[in-house]
């Protein structure tokens, strides 16, 4: 196995399909915070690895590609206990980007994105809580999913805000992304076809991407509009991005801390510069003196399933740019992540399905254009990906 690019958190997990299936012929590798059986993950911290115990058996989604015929190819790096979108590894390294080399590769399913992106796996299984299955897709040039919120099962993965998080996958080529859909997702695949008629524009999440970026999208998005019978621009939020963003990472910092104050406070675990820092904010939260960030979530639920139905797409961008440069520092990466978040924490509070495919930026590095859909409508979303979407970029030369 290729090294070189740095996915892997341990190659040696190899596990052989359980079953013939749709999936056969295919290999994938995991984000190392699934249960496989046998096998500790370790969640992107040494600390965590130490402390816990080989898994007793294989986490749902794992058994359930496995008896669809896929063999698993290896754990992949990811960022400290999930906990940021960049994809540097104070303890293990980062993963080389293989599309953008110099720049991160996104996180924090970074390793995932890499074996895909790289040819190391046929596709790879993330987890994104606030993008971190979407924002390495784009940096590293591929197709991503963050399904429905529950509607893919999450047990035997170590959680970081339940409410939030989702198993997402990725894949170089959509067709791809969406023979895994048909064999995690639990919808109807044999239900009556119906396309998506209408599209909405966010113009408030085109106004954070750079220049550079603007250009480049902007001949896909007036040739995926002719796939639509109805085009209409809108704000997706009026009274700012900001509001949702600190609403999205307030509540999500609560589940957080929740979910991992007990091993932080017994361990006292070593984590790298951003993620300490990020955990001690979490640690000062609480639940009661936030309520208007519930009250935010909810309103977003209810405003984009008015909004999306079950026949109308919302595209935003994925990122505000190609990758930021590896070891930056300062304030120009946090305004960088500031912006990703407002981007991603739009399907993030609603609980909906966005699927970002890959488009060339600035100076041939990649960057992501993404569709969001109603709720459950993950399939007819990958479907139409496949169909439509991906060949629109194919044709304007845009992969």
């Amino acid at each position: 196995m290729d090294k070189s690019w740095k996915a892997y958190a341990n190659e040696q997990v190899i596990v052989e399909p359980l079953a013939e299936g749709s999936l056969s012929g295919k290999t994938f590798a995991v984000k190392d915070v699934f249960d496989i059986a046998g096998h500790t993950p370790g969640a992107g911290n040494p600390d965590w690895l130490r402390t816990h115990e080989p898994s007793a058996c294989h986490a749902v989604v794992i058994n359930r590609l496995l008896g669809s015929g896929a063999k698993l190819a290896g754990t992949t790096i990811t960022d400290e206990i999930m906990y940021s979108i960049n994809g540097e590894n104070a303890h293990y390294g980062t993963p080389i980007n293989p599309k953008a080399p110099g720049r991160i590769p996104g996180g924090s399913s970074s390793g995932s994105a890499v074996a895909v992106a790289s040819g190391l796996a046929d596709f790879a299984i993330g987890t994104d809580t606030g993008g971190s299955v979407r924002v390495p897709s784009a940096y590293c040039g591929i197709y991503g999913i963050r399904p429905t919120h529950g509607v893919v099962a999450t047990g035997g993965l170590i959680p970081l805000a339940p409410s939030f998080d989702t198993v997402g996958w990725m894949a170089q080529d959509a067709q791809t992304l969406l023979d895994v859909g048909r064999v995690l997702l639990e919808q109807d695949s044999d239900r009556e076809e119906k396309p998506f008629s209408k599209l909405l524009l966010a113009q408030d999440l085109w106004s954070l991407v750079d220049e550079h970026s603007s250009a480049a999208v902007a001949p896909y998005l007036q040739a995926i509009g002719e796939l639509f019978e109805r085009k209409e621009d809108v704000l997706v939020s009026t009274d700012g991005l900001h509001d949702w963003m600190n609403a999205f990472r307030t509540i999500q910092g609560i589940e957080i801390w929740n979910e991992h104050r007990d091993w932080i406070t017994r361990v006292k675990p070593a984590f790298g510069p951003g993620i300490a820092e990020r955990f001690a904010w979490a640690s000062t939260l609480k639940k009661e003196e936030h309520s208007e960030a519930y009250l935010l979530r909810e309103s977003v639920r209810v405003k984009m399933k008015g909004w999306l139905g079950d026949d109308t797409l919302l595209v935003v961008p994925t990122v505000p740019a190609i990758a930021p440069l590896l070891n930056m520092t300062g304030a120009e990466v946090e305004r960088r992540r500031v912006q990703t978040l407002e981007m991603s924490c739009v399907a993030g509070l609603a609980g909906l399905p966005q699927v970002t495919v890959p488009i060339k930026g600035e100076l041939g590095c990649p960057i992501g254009i993404s569709f969001i859909a109603g709720r459950n409508q993950d399939l007819r979303l990958l479907e139409w990906v496949a169909s439509g979407a991906a060949a629109k970029m194919k044709q304007l030369n845009l992969a």
